[in-house]
């Protein structure tokens, strides 16, 4: 039984009458959940509370952007203070050049950068780039990544896209523009050889999520990242790290760090902003050249440098810059879903938790998921019912089973313990579900 939110339900039905679904983005409406979507009043630390005032142990973190928690105080120190300066101007600001060094800093390959208003205008510029420096026009890019909602990358797009497109892409995205991208399934050696083969001396970029985070947490083989790699480099084709996801979230390094990897572009948004909206695109000097003033690539924004957006980032940046910073977060990581594992171990039912740092997420009717291709027969019965259990019972997931989970330097041992509590309960009682017809579905068919 849900219990009932009555103040946060009469917000949304008068949203419903001014917002398309309610919503200024897709996934917050909780669609195919079968419940009211949460309206937040406030957080702290690892928590949320909705304006009815029911309290969460919050697993979304502003979609990954908040590796820190909410109100961190160092974060809002630094852009309180810049608000009373003043919160934008449209002109260049001294914040701008310690953000660009930090970065660089912390990701050596970002050796010039350009910040933008959001992740979508970042990867969208790091394409125009990629077409502007090789002068060819097609980009290759994975079934089931998402790189925000630019037209040449709505296509077999994850995320939100996945809940209202059977074929995953958009209306309103003109043929003329998609005909330049080739979205291929994901560790998959043979296609992209082929591929690279039948478009050879087209390609301009490879655009990859190393670690998928829009259907789930998917992370790349390293025998498929090499390939990415050695192709790239024989096409002279360009290879975009999309780390809007990834960037500080596995490793101080992003995934580049993680992998091993130099891309010649990347880029990042999420917590490179602090919890504020911000995007960025950088790479190689002479690549990066290519944006005006000083090369041919266009690209402006009134808000693009926000001084508050850059604050916030900057402390952000400097406090995952602290030692022990990673190994605190890999511990909670630890902490939290060991036992979720032998109880997955122990039951007799195809569930697979895939993670990567301080990011997971719970495939229902899978042992073992790598690509988009493997997530057909989804069972979003079960996530559904799991997702419930858990907003019930004051855990917040992603509401999305093609979404990511994040852990947050803030998440206390007492909330960890908790939430993983809750996720063993679940896993032990839901074969019974399934068996007694509480779960009606094709689940219990899919058990080896």
């Amino acid at each position: 039984m849900v219990k009932a939110r009555p103040k946060s339900e009469e917000i949304f039905s008068k949203l419903l009458q001014t917002l398309p679904g309610g919503v200024n983005s897709p996934t917050r409406a909780f669609t195919g959940i079968g419940i009211p979507p949460i309206i937040v009043e406030r957080g702290k630390g690892d928590l949320i509370w909705d304006f009815d005032g029911n309290e969460y142990i919050d697993f979304n973190m502003a979609w990954g952007s908040l590796i820190l928690g909410h109100v961190d105080p160092h974060v809002v120190l630094r852009t309180k203070s810049q608000i009373d300066k003043g919160s934008s101007f449209g002109m260049t600001t001294p914040i701008e050049l310690q953000l660009a060094e930090k970065l660089k800093e912390l990701v050596p390959t970002m050796e010039k950068s350009r910040v933008v208003a959001s992740g979508t205008e970042a990867t969208m510029t790091a394409m125009r780039i990629a077409r502007g420096f090789t002068k060819k026009n097609i980009i290759i890019k994975f079934n089931g990544h998402y790189h925000g909602h630019s037209d040449s990358f709505l296509v077999k797009a994850g995320s939100g896209v996945s809940h209202h497109f059977g074929d995953a892409s958009s209306r309103g995205v003109p043929g003329d523009v998609v005909k330049h991208t080739r979205s291929l399934p994901f560790n998959d050696k043979e296609a992209l050889k082929n591929c690279f083969d039948e478009c050879s001396g087209e390609i301009s970029a490879v655009i990859i999520e190393p670690v998928a985070g829009n259907m789930g947490v998917v992370p790349a083989t390293k025998e498929f990242m090499d390939l990415v790699v050695s192709l790239t480099k024989k096409e002279e084709a360009l290879l975009i790290f999309d780390e809007v996801i990834t960037g500080f979230r596995i490793a101080k390094g992003g995934a580049q760090e993680y992998f091993n990897v130099k891309p010649d572009l990347s880029t990042f948004s999420k917590i490179i902003g602090g919890g504020y909206p911000v995007g960025v695109v950088g790479g190689r000097a002479e690549v990066m050249d290519m944006l005006a003033p000083v090369g041919d690539v266009y690209q402006a924004g009134t808000l693009s440098g926000n001084p508050v957006a850059m604050q916030g980032g900057y402390a952000t940046l400097c406090a995952l810059s602290e030692e022990g910073f990673y190994e605190d977060l890999k511990n909670k990581a630890e902490f939290l879903l060991s036992p979720v594992k032998k109880a997955i171990k122990k039951c007799n039912l195809p569930i697979c938790l895939n993670e990567v740092g301080s990011m997971f997420s719970f495939f229902f009717g899978f042992e073992k998921v790598e690509n988009f291709e493997d997530l057909l027969s989804l069972d979003r019965a079960i996530f559904n019912d799991f997702f419930i259990e858990m907003f019930e019972l004051g855990i917040y997931l992603s509401p999305s089973p093609f979404e990511s989970n994040f852990i947050s330097s803030s998440h206390t041992k007492e909330h960890l313990e908790k939430a993983s509590s809750a996720f063993c309960k679940y896993i032990e009682k839901l074969d019974e579900k399934i068996s007694t017809g509480v779960l009606s579905n094709n689940y219990a068919t899919s058990k080896s």
